[in-house]
């Protein structure tokens, strides 16, 4: 059996944490090499410490003086934005993978649901945001369908399970959001929204996608749906429709203004999900996080599982 790959994660914080955990508790073909934050108090390095991964609290710098970097092939990005820009001009030079858990998107997007072997070969990939990897698979499940207008999203998650770099990046997640809606969700326009919200006890994450969309069989739709569903559900065990899927049509003689569009007809899809956290490290209503670190998690894996099969191939 060949050796599992080695990883890397840069950020100590609530997700690069929630991120090791998962990875030390069920990863099948991934090793945690390293550890790496810029805080040597925080919880995250203390705990990778406790459970004898590598740290460093000297962020990029550190990692890459580590005696053990030459035998990493794939780092985690769980930083912020700004940073990433950063981080991946270091790495870059030494050809590692790297899984951008931020909102850059300086390397392709990827939603493992929707396009992860068809960017295997990338350098950088950007898993988008919480918000895009709840809901994007379900617009691009009605366009497997349907030609789809417009597809808008709201991502409503705790006001507790946003941490700094959540709420430091909240213009990049509309931005990157909405384009993602375009690129792998194939709408026409996409719109992003997210909601922060100060209930207390915190609510689970949940999200609603409305979806204008030509008309078509609404039962080819919903199974669709359902089957998308099905499939994200996979890698995020906490994943669900909350209610069955709403339609609604548009008249031509009655049609909505769409902005940047114009008015237009056709059938209106609604669909409302939850998201519940495994509660690996972050509270079970931090569904936001767990479902990037989840997407993230199930990226490398298929990452591993390409370059053990080549490996053994040549053995």
């Amino acid at each position: 059996m060949s050796e599992p790959i080695k990883v890397a994660i840069i950020g100590s914080g609530n997700i690069g944490t929630d991120l090791m955990i998962k990875i030390l508790r069920h990863g099948k073909h991934l090793e945690v090499g390293a550890m790496v934050g810029i805080d040597p108090a925080s919880d995250g390095l203390a705990r990778a410490r406790r459970l004898g991964v590598p740290i460093t609290a000297e962020g990029i710098d550190g990692l890459l003086a580590m005696d053990g970097f030459k035998d990493i092939k794939v780092v985690f990005d769980a930083t912020s934005a700004g940073a990433h820009a950063h981080h991946y001009e270091r790495l870059k030079p030494h050809g590692i993978k790297v899984i951008d858990l931020t909102p850059a998107a300086i390397g392709p997007y990827v939603i493992p649901s929707i396009n992860l072997d068809d960017e295997l070969d990338a350098d950088n990939i950007n898993m988008v945001t919480c918000g895009g990897q709840a809901t994007i698979p379900m617009v691009a499940a009605v366009a497997r369908v349907a030609k789809v207008h417009y597809g808008e999203i709201v991502a409503s998650i705790s006001s507790k399970s946003a941490g700094p770099g959540t709420r430091a990046n909240i213009d990049e997640f509309t931005e990157t959001t909405s384009l993602a809606i375009e690129k792998l969700g194939g709408a026409t326009r996409g719109k992003a929204i997210i909601v922060l919200n100060p209930a207390e006890p915190p609510l689970i994450m949940r999200d609603t996608v409305f979806v204008l969309c030509e008309n078509a069989d609404r039962e080819r739709i919903e199974a669709s749906i359902n089957a998308m569903a099905d499939t994200v559900r996979g890698y995020v065990p906490g994943y669900r429709l909350k209610q069955k899927v709403q339609f609604e049509e548009i008249p031509a003689d009655a049609p909505v203004n769409v902005p940047g569009l114009g008015k237009l007809s056709g059938l209106k899809v609604s669909v409302f999900l939850e998201v519940e956290g495994a509660a690996h490290y972050l509270p079970a209503y931090a569904g936001n996080l767990d479902i990037m670190t989840s997407a993230a998690m199930a990226c490398a894996e298929r990452l591993a599982e390409t370059r053990l099969t080549q490996l053994e191939a040549r053995q």
